[in-house]
């Protein structure tokens, strides 16, 4: 069972928060706040409960101390959305951070120095996570983003603090994951894109399991569509995953599951911005499929027009060029026009739907593309397991 924060005593309490900050940064300016505002709920009521509030983040993949990594403006930034002071520690553990820590009152609110400036933090080293744990009362994990990595801020110091919960985005993203893997309203129509079919295998596995209908688009329907035995010309294949590609192919049909693959195409003769798109229903030996065609975006459409239940992960095709975008919008359009739950996961299905500004029309979108991912397949995401109890 996991606790939610608003289960917890927190007055007076020093509150570990583990928030994913990691956001878009250049010359000192946030360029997109999603993160930050979506932590928010979980920051105010924390605050608003007299908690001494820590919060915790990592930024990018720095080698050691980089000033460009640095976490500072963003808490300048979050002072500004907060309307209160966010003091800043330019460290996340020693003996200055114990001090700011002892010297929060009630309501304070304290950002550490970004974790990954320290390697112990992605080794979830154990004398690590017990810095971390130091003089912390309560632990709450809020960064759905990070939770399928066992890290020492995300797993290992929650062992080390006796109240542990989880913030209210981390229970939201639970909630609706969790919704498509149990009583989950029918038909279920799940639409997987992207590049490469290796980087899905296991969230394709459960989802024939599960679903009612998987519409495939992007690159990775080549790979299927070659181990039909359908030409695909210079389309990207993954050879050595044609085997893995049959095999879920026969495991839709043996379990009766639409396993919806692209009929027509956007095809190109190379992989360029400025190429001249055709659309096609074969695609000859020196063209590429780039999108999904318009007779396969009006049967995805169909589909998931009937569905009650909706999951997206994944491109169409190479939607950031505008040749190549109408697959992509398509079923954005499309998933946000369906009268049933909707649930959107990933970094390119998600920016598909903040640039057609549908995500108002939307149930839920994930914050976390490969932990969203990891959750379909069914995996036991660390984060979320070191909060059981």
């Amino acid at each position: 069972m996991i606790r939610g924060i608003d289960e917890l005593d927190l007055r007076g309490k020093v509150t570990f928060i583990r928030v994913d900050f990691n956001v878009p940064i250049e010359d000192g300016k946030i360029g997109d706040d999603t993160r930050i505002r979506a932590a928010l709920p979980t920051i105010q009521f924390a605050r608003e409960a007299g908690a001494r509030v820590v919060l915790a983040s990592h930024l990018g993949r720095p080698k050691g101390r980089d000033p460009d990594e640095s976490l500072l403006p963003v808490g300048e930034h979050l002072s500004e959305l907060l309307g209160v002071d966010v003091m800043f520690a330019d460290d996340c553990v020693g003996d200055g951070v114990r001090k700011n820590i002892r010297d929060l009152r009630e309501g304070d609110v304290l950002l550490l120095e970004n974790l990954r400036f320290h390697a112990e933090e992605e080794k979830n080293d154990e004398d690590f996570a017990r810095f971390l744990a130091d003089g912390v009362e309560v632990y709450i994990n809020d960064a759905f983003g990070a939770a399928h990595r066992a890290h020492a801020s995300t797993a290992g110091m929650a062992r080390f603090v006796r109240e542990k919960a989880a913030g209210f985005l981390l229970k939201k993203e639970l909630d609706a994951l969790g919704g498509l893997l149990k009583d989950v309203k029918r038909p279920f129509v799940a639409v997987v894109g992207g590049a490469k079919v290796s980087d899905k295998l296991a969230v394709l596995d459960n989802l024939v399991k599960n679903a009612d209908a998987v519409l495939i688009g992007g690159a990775m329907a080549y790979t299927f569509l070659k181990a039909k035995g359908v030409p695909v010309g210079k389309s990207r294949v993954e050879t050595d995953k044609l085997g893995m590609a049959e095999t879920i192919l026969k495991a839709a049909a043996g379990r009766k599951v639409s396993f919806l693959l692209p009929d027509d195409h956007v095809v190109a003769t190379s992989f360029d911005e400025s190429a001249h798109p055709e659309t096609v229903t074969e695609i000859k030996a020196d063209q590429m499929g780039l999108d999904i065609g318009p007779r396969t975006r009006a049967r995805y459409r169909e589909k998931l027009l009937e569905a009650k239940t909706i999951f997206w992960n994944g491109p169409m095709g190479v939607f950031e060029w505008a040749s190549f975008a109408a697959g992509t919008q398509a079923v954005a359009q499309a998933v946000s026009d369906s009268k049933g739950v909707s649930v959107v996961g990933g970094g390119d299905s998600v920016a598909a739907i903040n640039k057609m500004n549908l995500a108002a029309r939307v149930t839920h979108i994930s914050t976390g593309g490969g932990a969203s991912l990891e959750f379909v397949e069914g995996k036991r995401l660390p984060g979320v397991a070191a909060l059981e109890e």
